[in-house]
């Protein structure tokens, strides 16, 4: 039997099909065969053919199913994939590029960290509605320091030393000039540079060119939102002012000193001027506790290191907590189980609600897992943690992690920058998306203490974020894009609504034809890549 059918693009079909296939739902289907893999890079390389075959059809499994999906599309999977990917290569990534010297917590992977730029673009599809066409996977490989690729026959990157200073600062220039040449529309990401490229770039080209850093920037507005959100129910707990609040970070690399620098703002919100705000933050690394009097201490360091301790230098992480009595502990660290149980302990025996975020992720980097948080504290620690953990029942209730995931902060803050066409991604507009992630709990949330809001509506967050991020840019002057300032803020909010990409209904109805959903225009004709580090 010959039956003619419409594809999802309203094409007319004409071949022998099975006769149930135009009344079954294909997302279903493809669930079906995902979920029957057991291997995470068997779901990995699925989903992969898949987004080459159908990508409407993988946009839809990727939104509707965000929690499943997340995982093997980004971190944990990818990062297992970098670390163990050759150029036989199991996947096709055609003429993507980047630049990566160390790949979610694996150090320097060269070329094999490829899969990173290619998952986040997609949590910027899935988050914000950023439409895929109009987005770039970069690589800008430059070289490896890691003898065991230069000498491995099947490694895919370029058999060279990473450059120095000089060569890498040009040919970031030259980069950064073309994409604004080819590509004047759009908003480089940049991520997974090592620490010093990290803040040199970011403030070499913040001001020049459309950028933002997510490990330093992104990672500090989500941690900024959640510890605000924890900072009001401990202090509720304790009756301490919020101004009274210290905190100290585990980890003093690029996304710790960017988060710490992003938390200040909590500070200077309040009224606190810079060197209060300044004296309200400990650093640690990994010889101790930072301070001023250390020797060849790095430049980026420098801004939060202590010059009120004298005693011999502080190495332990609870003599630290002890001296110091944080009512926070942020870790950044990639250290595994950092944070032991006479630290917890101790936090929970100087704060009545003690603030605890183990930041690093996968879980195999986690400074501290859920449940060994929660029974070392006898259930009074406000927890939030880099990676998901599952909710447990603690004293005949049950209680959520939250997870300052990145993707709260950085679709949102993608889809402002690019509907506003800010010139710069400005600090105001990372603060602002901060406050707007802080603010957008539902009552539901408020009551189980949550500080961050369920990741199901991402899409309603992130504009929520993008909303607050037009304004910021106004606010600052950034914006090209004169006509937003005309709107009343609820057209506002309902314009940035109907500009996220919906990908169409791929699957079926019982009528023959294509399903098909709602579909907003293209972000202004502008775009965003991610410009990866290798």
């Amino acid at each position: 039997m010959s039956t003619q059918v419409l594809s999802p693009h309203g094409i007319p079909l004409s071949s022998k099909i099975p006769p149930y296939f135009q009344n079954t739902d294909h997302r279903q289907r493809c669930l079906q065969q995902l979920r029957s893999k057991q291997d995470p890079l068997e779901k990995y390389i699925y989903l992969n053919g898949l987004k080459e075959r159908d990508p409407e059809l993988f946009y839809e499994v990727l939104i509707g199913n965000i929690f499943e999906v997340i995982p093997i599309l980004y971190t944990p999977t990818a990062r297992d994939l970098s670390s163990a990917m050759h150029a036989n290569s199991i996947l096709t990534f055609g003429a993507d590029r980047k630049v990566c010297s160390r790949i979610l917590g694996l150090g320097d992977l060269g070329a094999n960290g490829l899969p990173i730029s290619i998952g986040k673009l997609d949590l910027y599809v899935a988050g914000a509605g950023i439409k895929p066409a109009t987005t770039v996977p970069i690589c800008l490989d430059v070289g490896t320091n890691t003898q065991q690729y230069l000498d491995d026959p099947l490694y895919i990157g370029v058999r060279r030393k990473r450059p120095g200073t000089e060569e890498m600062d040009e040919f970031m220039n030259e980069f950064m000039e073309a994409m604004r040449d080819v590509f004047p529309g759009l908003l480089v990401q940049f991520e997974d540079f090592s620490t010093d490229n990290a803040f040199r770039y970011l403030s070499m080209f913040r001001d020049k060119y459309r950028c933002f850093n997510d490990d330093i920037q992104g990672t500090g507005a989500v941690v900024l939102a959640g510890f605000i959100n924890a900072a009001k129910i401990s202090s509720a707990a304790s009756g301490q002012p919020l101004t009274d609040h210290r905190i100290l970070f585990f980890g003093a690399g690029s996304s710790g000193i960017g988060v710490a620098k992003q938390l200040q703002s909590f500070f200077t919100l309040l009224g606190m001027s810079e060197e209060e705000s300044k004296s309200r933050i400990y650093t640690v690394d990994s010889k101790g506790l930072v301070t001023a009097d250390r020797p060849d201490l790095q430049e980026h360091k420098k801004y939060f290191a202590r010059t009120d301790y004298h005693g011999p230098p502080l190495t332990k992480l609870a003599d630290i907590v002890e001296w110091a009595k944080p009512t926070a502990l942020m870790g950044l660290s990639t250290t595994r189980n950092a944070f032991t149980e006479d630290v917890v302990k101790k936090m929970a025996e100087i704060n009545k609600r003690p603030i605890i975020f183990p930041l690093s992720n996968p879980v195999s980097l986690s400074e501290l897992d859920f449940e060994d948080a929660m029974r070392w504290t006898n259930g009074s620690v406000i927890f939030a943690s880099g990676s998901p953990y599952k909710p447990m029942e603690f004293g005949g209730k049950v209680r959520e992690p939250g997870q300052g995931n990145n993707m709260y902060i950085f679709p949102g803050l993608g889809l402002g920058t690019i509907l506003s066409q800010a010139r710069h991604v400005t600090d105001t507009m990372i603060n602002e998306a901060a406050i707007a992630l802080s603010e957008s709990l539902t009552q539901d949330e408020k009551s189980a203490e949550l500080v961050y809001p369920r990741l199901v509506r991402i899409r309603e967050i992130s504009a929520r974020i993008a909303f607050a991020a037009i304004r910021a840019a106004q606010k600052d002057g950034v914006d090209e894009n004169k006509l937003f300032r005309k709107l009343a803020d609820d057209t506002l909010e309902e314009y940035v609504k109907v500009k996220q990409w919906q990908p169409y209904c791929t699957h079926y109805n019982g009528n023959g034809n294509g399903a098909h959903g709602n579909r907003s225009a293209e972000a202004n004709g502008n775009a965003l890549a991610n410009a990866h580090r290798l």
